[in-house]
């Protein structure tokens, strides 16, 4: 996971913009799942959430292992934004 500190101003890649919070709870995860699997390596997703999803993070890292760089744009409290990126 990078920390926003060492994360670089520009990205070298281009986010698709998935905002987490206009979709219900209970579908969440499957369509973030979804969406993730729909990248090509070298494709991000960049995820907007109103809370920190420390156990999506654990799924994603245990589903996508070394395939997936997690690299937090903003980390405060009620604005979390978060780039999920698909390495090859």
């Amino acid at each position: 996971m990078t920390d926003p500190a060492t994360a670089s101003a520009t990205p070298a890649y281009t986010p698709h913009p998935f905002d987490a919070r206009g979709i219900a709870r209970r579908f969440r995860h499957s369509a973030i799942f979804g969406a993730l699997g729909a990248l090509e390596p070298g494709e991000a997703m960049r995820f907007v959430n109103d809370h920190d999803p420390l156990p999506l993070l654990d799924q994603l890292r245990n589903r996508f292992g070394d395939h997936i760089e997690i690299v937090y744009r903003q980390r405060e409290p009620g604005a979390i934004v978060i780039d999920f990126v698909i390495k090859a």
